[in-house]
């Protein structure tokens, strides 16, 4: 057998040295790369380079051809430049991806901002314009509605310089906020705005009246220590909030400006004030050391300043019936009608609103007819008497609005520099009229924590005082919330006998008169605004259900009922109560806020 001879392979110059053969890092890789290629030469008749003692390379050749193969001395001369190269590489990756991942990160944070309705205010030149922080503004209220109005003019007497932004500034429409209780109406008069509701046609209302299965009770407010003037008043929303911007407006220092505001601005946690578009579609930067975010039930800035927890358990039909008499003059009127309650009440000399609950958030639709004939052969049996023709001939007349009902406990996020009120920031069903007497209370709250501070611009006082007001608001609000909440859950018709023991039971011991009427009415007017009273007349209720059940004579299935009468009642009121924070509604003078308040002057 001949021996296998390589030759014509392309030449690989060997030019080392005595210095680099002998260097410590190469010696070891020389050596075995030698042991393999002299392994190699004995079955291919190849020649290879031999060491000899004087550390000379020298080919002795076996065969015809020669080949000189050093490759693996070539490749280790370049493995140090290998191994630091790939980890500058390996360095250079790591850097790159990290810088990506914080400007991502940036970027969600921002994107964050957004949807909360924040945006950071930026040191360098930004190509929207800006009205600077010298503008000489102390608050911006972004809303223009109940609450927006009278805040303006209550900040505008007390010499504030008040810039307020409002999406529409023509008198609006709605089916809703036309009840002021005498609650609310009193804040009113403190405020300085009762001749608001005055030139409007805005009627008085004495109380209430109650409609079941064809029985009926008056609950009158228990007015007889106020002035004479001091009732409830119904009116149209729009003419109402109308003449507040007006007279807001008659100050020198208020300024009403129509726009929409998209995001607050924010910077370092503190809210500077707001960007917002204006009726000609330019971009505009406002700031404050205030801003009050008061822009109503479909708030899209509330969710920076609390946490929005809002349920929808259901809406309101609205209609308006023309021509027609009440059968309580000067009373709103509840009927307890199935599924849920319906409400009559005037809010003009010739006018009466009605509102039909329907439980959920489904609807029958308007377009087709469906609305109509649900008025008409659910609704309409159950109207009383005196104004059903009145109802039938709304419906068919066509003018028919809808309004979800919502409720959101106050659960806010205290923000340096911002502070929120009205209905984006509480709300609660709207079944005892109760939205409005919050708002106005609220402002009166807010009016005395900040008559002391003489510059808005003294953030640390702000601060503390804007924290002092989430609890000094609680009476008042819970109770109104609370009782809201409750009396809406009573009032709706159940296939559950415990549940229906609980309505009849309500409808009784308020058909009792004395202190088991008035107690109730003085609640649900803002009278008496104490959380305590609400529990103890609302379980004094449940304790009347089960006394009712234990005669003639008691028996294992009238226990059995009263306790699931119990359990029922304490399942509408306390998830409730949970809600408005257990705490801030009973035990205030546990908060630390409640001490921060400035000195009666």
């Amino acid at each position: 057998m001949k021996l296998a001879v390589i030759q014509n392979l392309p030449r690989l110059g060997l030019t080392t040295t005595t210095a680099s053969l002998g260097s410590p890092f190469l010696s070891p890789r020389l050596s075995l790369s030698t042991r393999r290629l002299r392994n190699t030469s004995l079955t291919t008749g190849a020649a290879f380079p031999r060491r000899k003692k004087d550390g000379h390379e020298r080919a002795s050749l076996i065969s015809a051809g020669t080949v000189i193969m050093a490759p693996a001395i070539e490749f280790d001369q370049f493995i140090l430049a290998t191994f630091f190269a790939s980890l500058f590489a390996l360095v250079l990756v790591f850097v790159l991806r990290r810088s990506s991942r914080d400007r991502k990160d940036d970027a969600n944070s921002n994107r964050s901002k957004m949807n909360r309705g924040l945006v950071a205010v930026s040191s360098q030149k930004d190509p929207v314009s800006t009205e600077e922080d010298d503008s000489g503004i102390d608050v911006i209220i972004v809303g223009a509605g109940v609450a927006g109005a009278a805040l303006a003019h209550t900040l505008g007497k007390a010499r504030r310089r008040v810039h307020v932004i409002e999406r529409d500034l023509s008198e609006q429409d709605r089916i809703v906020g036309e009840l002021l209780q005498p609650g609310g109406y009193l804040k009113l008069i403190e405020l300085g705005l009762e001749d608001c509701v005055k030139e409007i046609d805005a009627q008085r209302v004495l109380g209430y009246a109650l409609f079941k299965d064809g029985k009926h009770t008056k609950l009158s407010y228990p007015l007889e220590e106020f002035d004479s003037d001091v009732s409830g008043r119904s009116f149209h929303n729009g003419r109402f909030v109308q003449r507040m911007r007006d007279k807001a407006a008659t100050l020198s220092n208020v300024r009403l400006e129509q726009g929409t505001v998209t995001s607050l601005l924010e910077e370092n946690g503190t809210v500077k004030g707001v960007q917002y578009k204006t009726k000609e579609g330019n971009e505009l930067r406002l700031y404050a050391p205030l801003t009050v975010v008061c822009d109503g039930c479909f708030s899209n800035l509330r969710r920076s300043l609390c946490k929005p927890k809002v349920d929808v358990p259901s809406t309101f039909v609205g209609l308006v019936l023309e021509n027609c008499e009440l059968p309580f003059a000067n009373h709103g009127h509840v009927v307890l009608a199935d599924p849920s309650p319906i409400l009559l009440y005037p809010i003009s000399s010739s006018e009466v609103r009605c509102l039909v609950d329907v439980p959920g958030q489904k609807l029958p639709p308007i377009a087709n007819g469906e609305m109509a004939k649900y008025l008409k052969t659910q609704v309409a049996p159950q109207i009383p008497p005196e104004v059903r023709e009145a109802f039938i001939a709304a419906v068919e007349k066509g003018n028919i609005r809808t309004m979800p009902n919502r409720s959101m406990p106050a659960d806010p996020v205290p923000t340096p520099g911002a502070l929120l009120l009205g209905d984006s920031f509480n709300m609660r069903h709207p079944l005892t009229g109760g939205g409005m007497t919050v708002a106005l209370a609220d402002i009166v709250v807010l009016r005395d924590l900040l008559r002391p501070i003489h510059s808005l611009k003294d953030k640390e006082a702000l601060s503390k005082y804007i924290e002092s007001f989430y609890t000094l608001r609680k009476p008042v609000a819970s109770t109104i919330n609370t009782l809201a909440g409750a009396l809406y859950k009573v009032f709706l018709a159940s296939s559950d006998e415990a549940r229906t023991e609980m309505r009849e039971a309500c409808f009784d011991y308020l058909s009792l008169g004395g202190v088991c009427s008035s107690g109730p009415v003085a609640l649900l007017s803002g009278l008496n605004p104490r959380p305590l009273s609400l529990v103890l007349h609302f379980f004094a209720v449940a304790i009347y259900a089960v006394g009712r059940l234990m005669l003639p004579f008691p028996s294992i299935k009238s226990f059995w009922l009263g306790a699931r009468v119990i359990s029922s009642a304490s399942g509408i009121i306390f998830p409730i109560i949970k809600a408005e924070g257990v705490r801030q509604m009973f035990f205030p003078r546990s908060i630390a806020a409640l001490y921060r308040t400035p000195p009666l002057q």
